[in-house]
């Protein structure tokens, strides 16, 4: 299922090999650095150029004797350079490496999910224009309250989803930090001028300060910011849920030619997108916590951040960039039934106009608490005898007796609850 929505280049972006490949930039990134500061001879420079490659089938060897992965790493590389492998990693330690690889890939990871953030508000902001002036009945509590449209429920999302971008794109630049400082941060053998160019090679800025490793609030801050992104999916995701009850009925998602629903049941249509997605959302938040545990490292760095990392880089920004294609998906495919949405709208009575009755009394000279109960008790009159609450109010002598025929009519006037929509729209895509 994962890979219908997930793009191959994302699940690559965190294979084994690549993952070599991008310590072998940052291995590369400090040659160069120091061979343009004449410690390394061109000569030596030429032949880690042309012989230096990736071989990871010979890095899982060597692992399984040094039990330390970048030393076999870098050992697997001595063996294909030769004498000139001597410059290889000089001055470096593993998080020199690591954390500096992991901001290549964070980064281009993080850009393919700025990119699904693209496609998904664009895709709210069709729904908006699609569904523009469809009036359907707003909930509180899960109870009809009073009327909104369909046109403002996405919007509502849309803004959501925008400011999910842009704190993940802060977040982002956050991490596009490298780290070449040497065991404890205090360039030993390496030099500031080395690690500002090897990083300026590799498109990153230098960590202004760091220990043996960066410092994991920036990788907290940027699971946090794809955790905040899950909840708003997650949000939408029960909203189309609850709509999809057959008791409501005003959505349905997508259903296939030849789909099923049910081994037991051929009549079920479930919503198992939006509730798969629910599911996966709940995964990448947790995950966020573990990102926020791994800030508490001892002294200059230990190992206990690290095996949590293996997981959750990968599987965060792989889930993340895979539920916003299906979301996205999922909107694209998504049918609104107007029928029941009016059903719904008029299913409890025309209740909603309560608010207005009451307005319209207090705004005659009543007394709010008065006018509350003259219009409570013909709510609760029309909730029994499912009558329509228009029609008992018009009847009722107390209000009649304020209210004229003419001025019910403006209070019963649906069109109200939409006027301020375009506005309301305007302000949201200014």
């Amino acid at each position: 299922m994962i890979e219908r929505y997930c793009r191959a280049d994302m699940a690559d972006l965190w294979s084994l090999e690549n993952r070599y490949e991008a310590w072998l930039k940052v291995e590369l990134a400090v040659c160069e650095a120091w061979f343009e500061k004449g410690r390394i001879d061109p000569q030596s420079m030429k032949e880690i150029r042309e012989r230096v490659a990736v071989d990871a089938e010979r890095i899982a060897e060597i692992e399984e004797v040094t039990r330390h992965d970048v030393i076999a790493f870098i050992s697997s590389l001595e063996e294909k350079v030769g004498p000139a492998s001597r410059f290889i990693h000089l001055g470096c330690t593993s998080s020199d490496i690591v954390d500096t690889a992991n901001a290549l890939l964070l980064v281009e990871a993080g850009e393919m999910i700025l990119a699904g953030y693209d496609k998904l508000l664009n895709t709210l902001k069709n729904c908006v224009e699609k569904y523009r002036g469809l009036i359907c009945m707003g909930r509180t509590h899960g109870i009809h309250a009073e009327p909104t449209t369909y046109s403002l429920k996405f919007a509502g999302f849309y803004a959501e989803f925008k400011r999910h971008k842009e704190r993940f794109g802060q977040a982002l630049e956050d991490v596009r930090v490298g780290k070449l400082s040497g065991a404890v941060g205090t360039y030993t053998v390496l030099s500031p001028d080395i690690e500002e160019r090897a990083c300026e090679i590799l498109g990153l800025r230098p960590d202004s300060i760091s220990s043996q490793i960066v410092q994991r609030d920036r990788y907290a801050n940027y699971f946090t910011a794809l955790a905040l992104a899950a909840g708003g999916i997650e949000r939408i995701c029960t909203e189309l849920r609850h709509l999809q009850r057959t008791e409501v009925h005003e959505v349905e998602e997508g259903f296939g030619k030849g789909q099923k629903g049910s081994s037991a049941m051929p009549h079920k249509k479930n919503p198992i997108s939006a509730e798969n997605m629910c599911g996966l959302s709940r995964l990448i938040r947790t995950n966020a916590l573990a990102s926020m545990e791994n800030q508490a490292l001892w002294h200059e760095r230990d190992i206990s951040h690290s095996s949590v990392e293996r997981v959750i880089m990968p599987d965060s920004t792989i889930l993340m960039d895979y539920v916003l294609h299906r979301l996205t998906n999922l909107l694209d495919g998504l049918r609104v039934i107007p029928r029941n949405v009016e059903r719904n709208l008029w299913g409890s009575y025309g209740l909603f106009f309560s608010q207005r009755v009451l307005t319209a009394l207090v705004d005659h000279g009543m007394p709010r608490q008065e006018s509350y109960v003259m219009v409570q008790e013909c709510a609760m009159q029309s909730w029994e005898s499912e009558e329509m609450f228009p029609d008992i109010v018009r009847r009722s002598e107390k209000i009649s007796k304020v209210l004229s025929a003419e001025v019910l009519d403006t209070v019963f006037d649906l069109s109200y609850y939409t006027r301020y929509e375009q506005m309301i729209l305007d302000r949201v895509f200014e």
